[in-house]
């Protein structure tokens, strides 16, 4: 099994800290941010970064749908880590400051990827999949944030 990862990124302007604390709020603004590919979208325990557990259900493609249970954690300043308790999947949520009143906010997903033939596609294709989803949930973070 090899490892599949993908990654996106953007600058909003808008601070760090507003940025963060937006993500950070899945009891709040989080499901305002995650487009139709989300669905089933429950906050568990907490809702405000560190200690959070969220389920949500990601359709990535027609075929294909993660029934997903994330652990939240902030290891480090402006980031949040959700570790799915359902697969090897981790997304990883790194806000920092981008110049005056702007921020960079870089998204990356990693899990373990089937073998053979099969995870041949997955890792060619389903990192540009998830990248467009995750443009989407950028979008929408830059309208909240920047407005």
């Amino acid at each position: 099994m090899a490892q599949v990862e993908a990654t996106t990124e953007r600058v909003v302007a808008a601070d760090a800290e507003t940025v963060f604390d937006t993500l950070a709020d899945y009891s709040g603004t989080r499901a305002k941010l995650l487009p139709e590919h989300f669905s089933e979208y429950e906050v568990r325990e907490g809702g405000d970064g560190e200690g959070t557990l969220v389920h949500w259900k990601l359709q990535a493609t027609s075929k294909r749908v993660r029934d997903c249970l994330l652990e939240v954690s902030e290891p480090t300043d402006g980031e949040l880590v959700e570790k799915d308790r359902n697969s090897s999947m981790v997304t990883t949520w790194r806000v920092t400051p981008a110049g005056e009143g702007k921020s960079r906010v870089v998204v990356t997903t990693v899990w373990n990827g089937a073998g053979g033939i099969g995870g041949f596609f997955e890792k060619t294709f389903a990192p540009k999949g998830l990248g467009r989803i995750y443009d989407e949930v950028l979008a929408k973070l830059a309208a909240e944030v920047e407005s």
